[in-house]
């Protein structure tokens, strides 16, 4: 195919360092992605996996189809809808693994790690059967698919997280015998706790991390025995705070409130003190949520940790001097009630076996949350972002440490129209200012390398940066 000459193609060309796109999308072709299925689970399997409610809904977008009336009915939230390109070049590149290696140049991407479209609902099948075949199957096509254009692509395999076995034999398949090289994980769990006597079965979110009753800490050391980067793609809605009617209202902070829940329980879990050497990723949220979340981690910190809660611990209140100045400057009222209100100070309150909340993580100066915070995570940021510039703001982020943003271009999805434009985008913020040179080289090739290289130095081995990706580990 000739060149366009894109913008972005010639903004690349006046770079010194190669661009790394951290999170492009495949969109899978259903009808090869379901010939997998049938070589790994067989037809019924396949039949299954495609009249799935998850996927016919979600992804085939069946559940859009509904009256308003059944889906106030359902509270059901409206999904995604006409959200892959309509283009046939755009579209054909993103389904094609041949013609996508063909036009990344006038993408100006030197290098792209890719994620699923309709991959990224299999792992939440809640049948388990269809779950495990659907996520081998996918993790099989990507790796036959893309195997041609190892040296400028890397599509990552789907892990199942319902229980930390299902993940390891995942993983295993994946990265030891298939040979990829990332991968993508559940953000959270769904659960289902058994009704008590005279109660309703209630469900909750299972984050991993924090308070889950299986333990996840095989998985990431799992993780780094492999070499494989933690990444994240995933959106978990709030039950009650969706729209029946309102995909934008839906969509709007989607991943970042998801990951905003996801990072703070492996924090507060001590994952990243567990584990100091895994590097996670946030894809597609932004960094905005990121900022607050480290703000409020130091905040509450200097308030809650194991040594301040005791300032607030109620048995230290001179009860006397208390009622002395209820004496002195209450109302009648309050003289009527001083007994009571003597009673009410008096009272023995109780509190957690644990008192310091940041235990887990072992916590003993703001500095150890900068460390644990700014050196673990990664934050997947799309091109035309301007809140990227905050990862860089020395003056409002604590301690003037950069978050570690990466490029991700999101081509595939609706939001990234005509995807030669997307690196165009995203130098936008050195053009404005927002940012300078050096800052755009951590967002698109440094932070997207270190990211997978810290894990496995080997990654880029073979690919288009390999040189250059050597260079910044030496």
């Amino acid at each position: 195919m000739t060149s366009t000459g894109s913008r972005s193609a010639r903004i690349r060309s006046r770079l010194s360092h190669p661009i790394i796109d951290a999170d492009g999308h495949i969109v899978e072709c259903t009808p090869v992605l379901l010939d997998y299925l049938r070589e790994v689970g067989g037809p019924d399997v396949a039949e299954r996996y495609r009249t799935s409610p998850i996927v016919n809904d979600v992804y085939h977008q069946a559940g859009v189809g509904r009256s308003m009336d059944e889906r106030l009915a359902r509270r059901e939230p409206m999904s995604h809808w006409w959200s892959q390109p309509s283009d046939a070049l755009e579209r054909a590149t993103v389904t094609i693994p041949r013609l996508l290696n063909e036009r990344l140049d006038d993408l100006g991407i030197d290098f792209t790690i890719l994620y699923p479209s309709e991959g990224l609902f299999i792992s939440g099948i809640a049948d388990e059967e269809i779950r495990r075949a659907g996520c081998r199957a996918y993790n099989q096509f990507v790796s036959e698919q893309f195997a041609p254009y190892r040296d400028r692509m890397a599509p990552v395999a789907v892990i199942p997280m319902v229980t930390p076995a299902e993940a390891l034999e995942a993983l295993d398949h994946a990265i030891g015998t298939l040979g990829l090289k990332g991968a993508i994980f559940q953000a959270a769990i769904p659960r289902t706790l058994a009704a008590s006597e005279g109660d309703t079965a209630s469900s909750y979110m299972d984050l991993l991390a924090l308070d889950s009753e299986h333990d996840y800490d095989v998985v990431w050391r799992r993780c780094v025995e492999l070499g494989v980067a933690v990444t994240f793609h995933q959106g978990i809605r709030n039950v009650g705070s969706h729209s029946v009617s309102n995909y934008v209202y839906n969509h709007i902070q989607l991943l970042g409130g998801s990951y905003l829940n996801l990072a703070k329980a492996l924090f507060l879990g001590g994952v990243t003190r567990r584990f100091p050497g895994l590097t996670f990723g946030f894809l597609e949220g932004g960094v905005g949520w990121a900022a607050t979340l480290y703000a409020d981690l130091i905040g509450h910190w200097s308030k809650r940790n194991g040594v301040a809660i005791h300032k607030l611990d109620p048995a230290r209140m001179d009860v006397d001097q208390m009622m002395a100045l209820v004496a002195e400057y209450g109302s009648d009222r309050f003289q009527k009630l001083s007994e009571e209100i003597r009673e009410f100070f008096s009272r023995t309150l109780p509190h957690p076996e644990q008192l310091d909340d940041f235990a887990a993580c072992g916590i003993e100066s703001e500095t150890d949350i900068r460390d644990l915070f700014t050196d673990n995570f990664y934050f997947g940021c799309e091109a035309d972002d301007p809140i990227n510039a905050l990862a860089f703001s020395e003056k409002i982020i604590p301690f003037g440490t950069p978050l570690k943003i990466i490029f991700g271009s999101d081509i595939g999805h609706w939001d990234v129209q005509v995807i030669d434009e997307v690196l165009d985008e995203a130098y936008a913020l050195v053009e404005r200012g927002a940012i300078d040179e050096a800052q755009f080289r951590q967002f698109t090739f440094e932070n997207p390398a270190l990211l997978h290289a810290r894990m496995n130095p080997d990654y880029f081995q073979g690919t288009r940066v390999e040189d250059e990706v050597a260079a910044l580990l030496a």
